[in-house]
């Protein structure tokens, strides 16, 4: 009984071993997933899941459109640290000697002719900007074509005298808590390094220094001094974020700016327009089923307060966290994206009917519309 019991077994598990290797054949990850090649532009095709070459194919994709930019900043300095006090030189009649700052950080190309993105913080003051492009014996100089310190953008020009590999821009609204991501840049001057990760969250308020920044995803890909302005990538190659900044008293924590944002603005760098800005104080995310449902709430529509800034219009009208913004201004709002187009077009010093619906119930906040502060971005 007991031999006859075991010869079952030994049978049931050499089915079921030949059972697993037909089903890993059906989906066997050994090729590599398809991919295209558009204009230049680096992407990957639809991929059904993560196989063991995925991150790979699309870190050798995207690399050649991820740059090293250095930048070179002329400060008053002498060469002894305590001549930098401007009182001892002062005293001494010591004129101040010119010194160059180095610095350094990442980008990416988005257009065959040679623009590039990158944060504002990377090249502010710089004086000479140069970019290491793959396959290129000598760096690029590169000009600046517009800037939004506000959103901590900076778009670039080089002219390569020839076609340029570039990324496409994903959309950041799409992605979802616990996608993968991964983040390419020149962390600490090793140019390419790639980590991954997933997005941890959405929407996220932060303070950098000087700078706020209202809507940033946030992710576990680790990123370094020198990441910022690289892309964050998703798993079609598609960039959704800009690496910009670290949280200093944890591990773990990265943000990027979604790129959501930077389509709003492209056009505007492009041109080197810089607007006056509407601006109510608030961060918002879509609301998305999940959520919905936590709120009690019927139907996936409207933006969602995830922060009110101190002292914003926002504030002072009595907008909560946890408000769904449904209508702004007369303008029907269904995503995030909505809310932003919609306060966009709004004039600065006009009061705004917004309605929220709050604990289930719906009601009408009036905010008036105020010009953005240059330290929030």
């Amino acid at each position: 009984m007991f031999a006859y019991t075991r010869r079952v077994s030994l049978l049931m598990v050499f089915l079921m071993v030949l059972a697993g290797l037909v089903l890993l054949g059906g989906c066997s990850s050994d090729k590599n997933p398809d991919t295209l090649q558009n204009n230049g532009a680096v992407q990957t095709d639809l991929l059904p899941g993560v196989g063991p070459d995925t991150i790979a194919e699309v870190v050798s994709l995207a690399s050649p459109a991820v740059v090293k930019i250095s930048t070179s900043i002329t400060t008053s300095s002498s060469g002894d640290p305590l001549f930098n006090d401007p009182f001892f030189r002062q005293f001494f009649g010591l004129p101040a000697v010119p010194k160059q700052k180095e610095g350094m950080g990442s980008g990416f190309i988005i257009s065959q002719d040679g623009y590039i993105l990158t944060n504002e913080h990377v090249i502010e003051g710089a004086n000479k900007i140069s970019i290491t492009v793959t396959g290129f014996d000598k760096d690029l100089q590169a000009k600046v074509v517009g800037l939004d310190r506000n959103l901590d953008l900076a778009l670039l020009k080089i002219d390569a005298g020839a076609d340029l590999p570039f990324l496409t821009m994903g959309n950041s609204d799409q992605i979802r808590v616990g996608n993968w991501v991964i983040a390419i840049g020149n962390p600490y001057g090793l140019d390419h390094t790639v980590t991954t990760g997933v997005i941890s969250a959405k929407g996220r308020p932060i303070s950098v220094e000087d700078r706020q920044y209202e809507n940033l995803l946030q992710t576990d890909a680790s990123i370094n001094p020198g990441n910022s302005g690289g892309p964050l990538l998703n798993l079609k190659g598609e960039v959704v974020g800009i690496n910009t900044a670290i949280s200093a008293e944890a591990q773990g924590i990265g943000f990027a700016i979604p790129t959501s944002t930077v389509q709003l603005v492209l056009e505007d760098l492009k041109n080197n327009v810089t607007k006056n800005r509407p601006w109510v104080g608030v961060q918002v995310r879509t609301l998305d089923s999940e959520l919905a449902r936590y709120l009690g709430l019927d139907k996936a529509e409207g933006a969602v307060v995830a922060g009110v800034v101190a002292g914003s219009p926002a504030e002072r009208a009595g907008l909560r966290e946890w408000d769904v913004i449904v209508e702004f201004n007369g303008k029907k709002v269904d995503k995030a994206d909505d809310l932003v187009a919609a306060i966009k077009v709004t004039q600065i010093g006009q009061e705004a009917n917004v309605i929220v619906v709050r604990q289930q119930r719906q009601q009408t906040i009036m905010v008036t519309v105020a010009e953005k502060p240059d330290n929030v971005g």
